[in-house]
C-alpha cells in the first residue's frame, strides 16, 4: 500500500476517491461557523463548546456523514468496513469536534438494528440519525463496576410500564442525554447473568435524578443516576425479558468497532503536540525524554496496525475472541504513559496552571484524565482475566 500525502498508509479496499471526498468535505465545513469548535470535546473536556458540538452533529447529519455502517434501509449508508476506517481517520486528522453522538451512532443503533422490533426501529433510529436524540449508558453501579454481573438495579412490569428503582454510576454524558439504555435485573431472587433485561429508558422524567461527578480535572462528564420509580413502556424492552446480557455484551461489541481507528489518531496527533513541546523547550534535546518520545510513536503505530487487523478480522467474519480486550489494554495502558511523558516534558511548569480557577494546560488535562483510562471501558484487571481465561485457557482465580 502506498503512503498517501499526509504520510499516513492507505487502507486496503477503500474506494477511489473516497478519502479526497471526506477530506474535501471535511476541511469546507470546518471553514466557516464550525471551525471553532475544531479540536474541542472528548475524554475529559466533553464540556467545550457542547451546544456547537451538538449543532454539528446535526451539520454531519444532515450531509450524510452519521451512521455509515448502517444499512441504507435504516438510513445509513452500508460503507464498506475499509470506507468506514477512512472517515475516522480523516475526521481525526482533520482536528474536527469530538462527537456527541457517537453512543446513539455507534451503540444503541446497531443493537436496535440488530436485536430490536422494526416498531422499535422506525421510532429511534431516525432521531438517532438526524442527530436529534442524544444516548448514554446505563451498565455500571457502585457495587457492579468491571464485575457488571452483580448489578442490582431492578425493573417490574406494572401494567404497561417497567418500573425501575436502583443506581448506577459514571454514566458518561448522562446530563446532556435524552435516552439511555440500561441493563437492570427483571427477575426476582436471579443472580450473575441471568435474569437481567435491556431497557431503552426516557432521561428527562420524573424519578430519574442526575448528579454530576466532578473529576481531578474539574470536569463533569461523568454522572450518577438514581432511579425512583421511574418508569418506562413495556414496548422499551429490547428483545426478551431475561436476555439483557446477551444485548448487552453485543452493545459493547459495537462499541470497540471502527471509531477506535480515529481514537488512535487522536491519540498520535496527543503525542505530536508532547514531541512539539519538548522541541521548542528543550525536552528534545535529552536522551532519555527523546527515547520515550520515540517508544511512545512506535507504540502508537502498533496499536494502529493491530486495530486495522482486528477489524479485517471482523470483516471476515472470523471471531474476535480477546482481541478487543488485548487492544484496551494496550491502548489505556500506553495513553497513561503518554500523559506522564507529557508532565515530565513540561518539567517545573508542570506544576502551574494557567489561568484562575482551575485551568489547565492541554497537558495536564491528560496526564490527570488518563488515569482513568485503565478504569473505564473495563479495567484492566478485568481484561487481563478475560484473555488469561480465553487465550491461555487458564482456570479462573
Amino acid at each position: 500500500m502506498a503512503p498517501d500525502e499526509t504520510g499516513s498508509r492507505g487502507v486496503a479496499g477503500e474506494s477511489a476517491g473516497f478519502r479526497a471526498e471526506v477530506r474535501g468535505w471535511l476541511a469546507e465545513a470546518l471553514a466557516g461557523e464550525f471551525g471553532a469548535a475544531r479540536g474541542l470535546g472528548g475524554p475529559g473536556r466533553e464540556h467545550e463548546a457542547f451546544e456547537l458540538r451538538a449543532a454539528w452533529e446535526r451539520h454531519l447529519a444532515a450531509a450524510g456523514w452519521t451512521c455509515l455502517s448502517w444499512p441504507e434501509a435504516y438510513g445509513g449508508r452500508a460503507l464498506s468496513l475499509a470506507d468506514q476506517v477512512v472517515f475516522h481517520e480523516e475526521y481525526a486528522r482533520a482536528d474536527a469536534p469530538a462527537r456527541v453522538g457517537l453512543i446513539g451512532d455507534g451503540m444503541v443503533g446497531p443493537t436496535l438494528i440488530a436485536f430490536g422490533t422494526e416498531d422499535q426501529r422506525r421510532r429511534f433510529l431516525p432521531p438517532i440519525r438526524a442527530g436529534a436524540a442524544l444516548w448514554c449508558q446505563l451498565y455500571s453501579e457502585p457495587g457492579a463496576g468491571s464485575d457488571l454481573a452483580a448489578l442490582t438495579t431492578r425493573a417490574h412490569r406494572d401494567g404497561d410500564d417497567f418500573v425501575i428503582n436502583g443506581q448506577k454510576v459514571w454514566s458518561s454524558l448522562a446530563h446532556q442525554s435524552d435516552w439511555g439504555f440500561a441493563l437492570v435485573r427483571t427477575e426476582p431472587g436471579s443472580r450473575r447473568h441471568k435474569g437481567l433485561s435491556y431497557l431503552l429508558v426516557p432521561m428527562r422524567q420524573p424519578g430519574i435524578d442526575i448528579r454530576p461527578i466532578v473529576s481531578m480535572t474539574g470536569t463533569s462528564e461523568f454522572n450518577e443516576v438514581f432511579f425512583d420509580d421511574a418508569r418506562t413502556p413495556t414496548a422499551n424492552l429490547v428483545g426478551a425479558e431475561g436476555d439483557g446480557w446477551k444485548i448487552g455484551m453485543a452493545t459493547l461489541g459495537f462499541e470497540r468497532g471502527t471509531f477506535t481507528v480515529g481514537q488512535q489518531i487522536g491519540f498520535k496527533r496527543e503525542l505530536e503536540r508532547v514531541i512539539a513541546l519538548a522541541k521548542r523547550n528543550g525536552g528534545w534535546d535529552r536522551p532519555d525524554l527523546r527515547d520515550r518520545l520515540v517508544r511512545a510513536w512506535i507504540g502508537v503505530e502498533i496499536m494502529r496496525f493491530t486495530a486495522l487487523r482486528t477489524l479485517a478480522d471482523s470483516a471476515a467474519d472470523t471471531p474476535p475472541g480477546p482481541a478487543s480486550s488485548i487492544g484496551k489494554l494496550y491502548w489505556s495502558t500506553w495513553h497513561q504513559r503518554l500523559g506522564e511523558l507529557a508532565m515530565d516534558v513540561l518539567g517545573a511548569d508542570g506544576l502551574l496552571v494557567e489561568g484562575e480557577p482551575y485551568e489547565l494546560r492541554p497537558e495536564q488535562s491528560l496526564f490527570l484524565f488518563s488515569r482513568a483510562d485503565t478504569i473505564y471501558a473495563g479495567s484492566s484487571e478485568i481484561q487481563r482475566n478475560i484473555i488469561a481465561e480465553r487465550t491461555l485457557g487458564l482456570p479462573r482465580a
